[in-house]
């Protein structure tokens, strides 16, 4: 099967060991790897939330293989997603970012990173960006065959973004506060006979309906 077919395909794909992965996962070995090892991971390290957080609203529009080549460069050019390092950026460090061909180069987006590490430091005061984004953790998850069995976005996502714009948030839409949850294992996205569902520690391996967090266990 060709990568281009594999992408087309919206149900499992398995390699030559019997593990199953969704398509996406199977058209590059970046993504391969970003798929056995992080996607549905929990994060709860500040630097690393606004990190994930970012990087899907960077990913608007595009896929999300670019912002993972260019993952590297965006560390160092964010200085670690540290917000209190974010925060005190100026002017001349926009143009600076504007002018790093490691990244992408959107100055929208990039504002939103410094406006977003700024929002981040705010919310310190009542719990911290951890608390704040784990607050939206559903009482139960999806068990999708397919990729169309995944919504676009929950009711969830919704009152998340709808809550971190409230804070002072960019790039915040409800569609990458889906992605973000999906991404840190707030939601099981995976495709049921995964071999990487429920592996979060937060929802178990199989069965649709029912699925309740460990949290409400």
């Amino acid at each position: 099967m060709t990568s281009t077919q594999m992408a087309n395909d919206t149900r499992l794909v398995y390699d030559s060991a019997g593990l199953g992965r969704p398509a996406w996962a199977m058209t590059s070995p970046l993504l391969l790897e970003y798929y056995d090892t992080e996607w549905g991971m929990p994060v709860h390290e500040e630097s690393a939330l606004l990190e994930r957080l970012c990087l899907e609203g960077f990913q608007a529009g595009l896929s999300w293989e670019l912002v993972l080549r260019k993952r590297e460069a965006f560390r160092a050019a964010f200085v670690g997603f540290d917000a209190d390092l974010l925060a005190s950026f100026g002017e001349e460090e926009v143009e600076r970012l504007m002018n790093n061909a490691g990244i992408i180069r959107n100055r929208l987006k990039i504002n939103a990173v410094l406006n977003n590490a700024t929002a981040t430091v705010a919310l310190r005061e009542t719990g911290g960006l951890d608390e704040f984004i784990w607050s939206f953790l559903p009482a139960d998850t999806i068990a999708p065959e397919s990729e169309e069995d995944i919504p676009k976005y929950t009711q969830e996502a919704l009152d998340m973004s709808k809550a971190l714009k409230k804070a002072g948030f960019k790039f915040v839409g409800p569609v990458t506060c889906f992605s973000l949850m999906t991404a840190i294992g707030m939601v099981d996205a995976h495709l049921v006979g995964s071999h990487r569902r429920g592996t979060s520690g937060i929802w178990p391996a199989q069965g649709p309906g029912g699925l309740t967090n460990s949290a409400s266990r």
